[in-house]
């Protein structure tokens, strides 16, 4: 409460200061020639004042502003604002000391016995009805305030933190999510492809052991090595989408490679990475590249993909661009995927996808 009752006395003070100064400066605000000169002199004096109100924001409302530039004209508004709220926080409050007068003299009255209970019902309907509205001035000036103050100041460091850790339940809710999707199609792929391969192996490996002829027992043999080498190839494309060794032992150009070298449709990948990246740097970029080319290659009808890398210490840009149909949905579960991927690590996703075609994807991340 005594921080709302000294916005009383600053607003008194911006009010002075906008009758006497303001006054005095008019006319030069009005010429063109000193208006400039003027306007940075009076908003100078307005800044003192202004400094008045972050301080008395920051001991009594626990408010703790980032310092940063505001321009002369947001600095005097700002104070024609708290000149206006805090004058007006002064009236109420000056109505609400001269009804709690008036509610003493009516108890000195009943207790005297010379006010009826006729006038005492009647005024008291009437001083609660002036009282709430005059409770609810109070509490409107105050949100007031503190709205001002933060468009002013801009947010403060506790709004930061808590804005921030929203990001970061959202970003990680978004992870496990996608982490989730992920393992179910591993899953799926394992049991729909590998798992059915194996099958059919381990079935031309008993017709062949059931078998006497020789001729058929060859050609049986001759199958069950095909279908081997194309569980192996399928084997090792989930490994793959799973984690690409080569990642570890190559870096992440040799990796993005093999993905040009697996992509059904033309891939150009331009590098240029000075130094490696971090290990989750690097693991995220990979999949955010895999995980768009892909989406790409199933869903735009591309007849060619470019993907660029490029960056440094600091952070890593990367650029996946297709010829394709366009018309792609950031909502989708493709790109909310790489969203998520892109979220946890504090980076940021822009998504070009108009009608038609062409759809360009970049993702920056930070290495720090």
């Amino acid at each position: 409460m005594t921080g709302a009752l000294l916005s009383c006395f600053t607003g008194l003070l911006g009010l002075l200061y906008f009758a006497v100064p303001g006054t005095l400066s008019g006319p030069f605000v009005l010429w063109p020639r000193t208006r400039r000169r003027a306007l940075a002199v009076l908003s100078a004096g307005a800044r003192r004042i202004t400094e008045l109100e972050r301080i008395r924001r920051s001991v009594f409302f626990g408010d703790v502003f980032p310092a940063h530039d505001t321009s002369d004209r947001e600095v005097l508004r700002y104070l024609a604002v708290r000149a206006y709220a805090g004058t007006l926080f002064g009236l109420v409050v000056a109505l609400l000391g001269v009804g709690v007068v008036l509610a003493g003299l009516l108890m000195v009255g009943v207790a005297r016995a010379t006010t009826s209970w006729q006038e005492l019902l009647t005024q008291g309907v009437l001083g609660g009805v002036l009282l709430f509205l005059d409770l609810q001035g109070i509490h409107s000036l105050g949100v007031l305030d503190a709205r001002s103050a933060r468009e002013h100041f801009g947010p403060s460091e506790r709004e930061l933190l808590e804005r921030r850790i929203a990001e970061m339940a959202a970003s990680r809710a978004g992870v496990l999510r996608a982490v989730d999707v992920e393992r179910r199609r591993i899953e799926r792929d394992l049991h729909d492809g590998v798992q059915q391969r194996l099958v059919a192996l381990a079935m031309l490996l008993g017709r062949a052991r059931r078998n006497r002829t020789p001729e058929q027992v060859d050609l049986l043999l001759r199958q069950a090595h095909q279908e081997s080498q194309e569980v192996l190839t399928e084997l090792r494309e989930v490994a793959w989408r799973v984690y690409p060794s080569a990642l570890d032992d190559l870096g992440l150009e040799e990796a993005l490679g093999g993905v040009a070298q697996r992509c059904g449709i033309p891939l150009r990948v331009e590098f240029d990475l000075p130094v490696r990246l971090s290990r989750p740097v690097e693991t995220a970029a990979y999949f955010i590249v895999s995980e768009a080319v892909t989406n790409a290659a199933k869903h735009s009808g591309a007849t060619h993909i470019s993907v660029s890398v490029k960056g440094d210490a600091r952070g890593v840009s990367l650029c996946v661009r297709d010829n394709g149909t366009g018309g792609a949905d950031p909502a989708g579960s493709g790109l909310t995927g790489l969203r998520g991927r892109v979220d946890a690590l504090d980076g940021r996703l822009h998504i070009d996808s108009p009608s038609g075609g062409p759809t360009t994807i970049i993702a920056e991340l930070l290495c720090a």
